[in-house]
Formats: C-alpha cells, structure tokens, sequence
C-alpha cells in the first residue's frame, strides 16, 4: 500500500509548497482581493546601511495561513485534531512544505544613485522559484525520517537508538516503507520499468543503470524520417527535403 510511504510524504509537502506558492505569487500579483504585498516590511530598513524596504515584497504569511486552512483544517475535522499518527504525519508534512518556502525566502534589492552608483537600495523580499523548493524537498524526501506508527503524544522516529534526535519543521516523515517500484504488481498499480525507455548516459533518474534496477537494458536502431531544409519558392509552395537519422534507443530489460 502507498499510504504512508515516502513518496505520499513528498507528495503532501509538494501540494502544500505549491499552495503556499501560488497564492503569495497572486497576491503579489494584484489578483486576489483579500491580500496584497507585505505590509509588515513598510518604512523600515537601515538608512545608516543606506537601504530600505520598498517595492512588493511577497505576503508569505497569508499563502501559508491560506495553505493551512485549505490543506490542514479538513484533516483536523475529520479525525480530530491531529487524530491518528497518519494523519498527524500528514500534517506534518503539509507542514514541512510550507517551511520549505519560508526558508528558501530571499532578499532581492534595486540600486538608485548617480551612474548606477548604488548609493541608496530599494529592497523586498521574495520567495525562491517552485523549481529550487521542488529540490529543496526532493532532498528532504532522499532523507526522509521513518517514524512509529504507535503514537504517544508527538511524532517519534521508529528507531529507537535514534529518538533523542528531534525531529525537525522541515523533516518529511513517512511510516511504511516503500513498495518495490521496479517489478509489476497489478493490485498495487505498479507498472514497473521493463520495456521503459531509458538514457544511457545520464546518472540522474532517467538513466539506464537506475531506471532499468539493475537488469540491464536492451538497444536498438530507430530510424526517424521528417522534412528539412524546407524553403518557400515563388509562387506559392514550399520544397523541403526528406531527412532521414538513425537514433539508438535504450529500453530496460
């Protein structure tokens, strides 16, 4: 079963990161009624530094207090505050994507001043792009933290050598271990990687070695042919060449 997994944890930390996201970015953006730009920051800064506040920084705390009551609320209702260790692991991990926005938070500045001298800047805070907070959690995810599922009051790591460690905001947690992605299983949903197309030089998730577990992969040629070196001739048609390329393509065994 899925629940509980790795996987379930990066998917709630993700949905909760997005959330956060997109509402700030509308709510910088001018297109939501109930928030605008950071207020908070207005008038202040270092004169002596020869910086201030300006511009729209992004309002992070009305997309995470949207995202908590979207997300977390429903969750809370059904079972009961933080009810089952599922549901409180659950929470926790909505709760680890927010953090990941609020972290990856950064301080983007404009400088004014005579030939660009800089001498005073305008400076608003931003949120990092979806694409660093997605790696930001992809991380997390690679070390993510088994937990009991017997809860006692708080979330506790199912290592017991281990349970003095805390257990930190943006740890993403997960309970079951992971079903074996590599081989078919019908009743899971699991389509496995034979016959999957794979790239033989990359290290990354796509690769042969990684994608194909371990069992090799088998090659062959595909020929491709398309139209190329098309040119317009007067008047009104246009001549192209036929093109033909020879491609290996890698699938696993």
């Amino acid at each position: 079963c899925f629940v509980g997994t790795k996987e379930t944890a990066f998917i709630y930390a993700v949905t909760s990161a997005g959330l956060v996201h997109s509402v700030t970015r509308s709510c910088s953006a001018g297109n939501m009624t109930e928030c605008s730009c950071d207020t908070n920051l207005r008038h202040g800064g270092s004169a002596s530094e020869g910086w201030h506040w300006g511009g729209c920084s992004d309002d992070i705390h009305y997309g995470m207090s949207f995202s908590r009551k979207f997300l977390d609320v429903p969750v809370k209702n059904i079972t009961g505050k933080s009810g089952s260790g599922l549901a409180a692991m659950n929470l926790h991990n909505n709760e680890a994507g927010r953090q990941a926005v609020a972290k990856l938070m950064s301080v983007d500045c404009r400088c004014h001043g005579v030939s660009g001298s800089c001498a005073v800047k305008t400076c608003w805070k931003t949120m990092s792009s979806f694409e660093k907070i997605g790696r930001f959690l992809k991380d997390k995810y690679e070390n993510s933290i088994q937990i009991s599922d017997r809860l006692k009051k708080k979330l506790r790591r199912k290592e017991k050598s281990q349970r003095k460690i805390p257990i930190g905001k943006e740890d993403l947690l997960y309970v079951n271990k992971s079903p074996n992605y590599c081989v078919e299983d019908q009743k899971l949903g699991i389509p496995g990687t034979q016959g999957r197309e794979c790239n033989r030089t990359s290290e990354g998730p796509d690769g042969c070695n990684l994608l194909c577990c371990g069992r090799g992969y088998n090659t062959h040629v595909v020929r491709h042919v398309e139209r190329c070196e098309c040119k317009f001739v007067w008047c009104c048609y246009v001549r192209c060449r036929r093109c033909e390329t020879m491609t290996d393509v890698h699938t696993c065994k």
